[in-house]
């Protein structure tokens, strides 16, 4: 059985809620089957190792969000705080408790052998290693992101795409939103500890701090200026003589495209990018205003 690897396939990052007008459409997905989890990986519920016996892939669930197992750095700390807000949780501790509950039934639900449909799309998230988004069907037959959100033990949120069925992410939110309404209704899993009267006020102050944060980073990432105030226009990135981190930071421009790009030099001009596997007419026009080949 082939397993599908990051490295083979364009590293595309939808993101949630959002539309990207001229965006290019997303690579396929293929069935990964004869799955088992790595024995002694850390992960969460939402994000595990599998193996199929010969190699192992990391892979995130998407469209759904599991309490956090650890809050042992200050990124992990903040995510923790966030989740503890949205849930109306107590205290942060009661999110990891939940976190490590949410792992535990992922454990049990992918004990016997599950599949996956993963098109190799690269994860968001803190890890060095590259993680990849998946459809997981468990045993049973069953979406193990439903599962998660329908027990209570996940949310409705994050990165997503249509599933191998072809229904729409449009769709399939609504439908998770559905069942985590449901959840919250009935008291299951997280639920069961959320405290009503908090939860608005706990929201509010989540999205207050978001906010800041926004506020801070737009500050830091505004325009160079001059003493007098005129803005500093950065050179263009050389296609011809730019190291791979330099590649790496363009815009729609990740590892893989990078050393294609490297491998492709000479380039005779900016649209010989055209002709580079995984570069297409919208990251192209991303790209122009900020690229050269003299």
């Amino acid at each position: 059985m082939r397993f599908i690897t990051a490295c083979g396939f364009a590293l595309l990052t939808l993101l949630a809620n959002s539309a990207l007008v001229g965006a290019e459409p997303p690579p396929p997905l293929e069935l990964v089957t004869g799955l088992h989890l790595v024995e002694g990986a850390a992960g969460d519920a939402d994000s595990f190792h599998v193996t199929d016996g010969q190699r192992t892939l990391h892979l995130r669930l998407y469209l759904v969000d599991a309490p956090e197992t650890s809050a042992a750095d200050p990124t992990l700390a903040r995510r923790v705080r966030e989740q503890t807000r949205y849930f109306g949780l107590p205290t942060p501790a009661d999110t990891l408790r939940f976190g490590r509950a949410a792992a535990e039934r992922t454990r049990a639900l992918l004990a016997r052998p599950f599949t996956a449909h993963t098109a190799g799309t690269r994860g968001l998230g803190r890890s060095s290693e590259p993680r990849v988004y998946a459809f997981v069907t468990t045993a049973d037959g069953e979406d193990l992101a439903e599962i998660l959100v329908r027990e209570g033990l996940a949310r409705a949120y994050g990165v997503g795409r249509a599933n191998p069925a072809g229904v729409p992410q449009e769709e399939q939110r609504a439908h998770l939103a559905d069942l985590e309404l449901a959840a919250g209704l009935a008291r299951r899993g997280i639920w069961a500890a959320s405290d009503p009267d908090k939860l608005a006020a706990s929201r509010a102050e989540e999205r207050r701090d978001a906010a800041d944060l926004a506020a801070v980073s737009s500050a830091a990432q505004a325009p160079a200026t001059t003493p007098s105030g005129d803005p500093i226009t950065p050179a263009p990135v050389n296609l011809n003589t730019a190291s791979l981190t330099e590649l790496d930071t363009l815009p729609g421009i990740g590892p893989a495209l990078a050393k294609r790009i490297v491998a492709a030099r000479p380039l005779a001009n900016v649209d010989a990018l055209a002709g580079i596997p995984g570069i297409g007419p919208a990251t192209l026009a991303r790209l122009r205003p900020l690229v050269t080949a003299p």
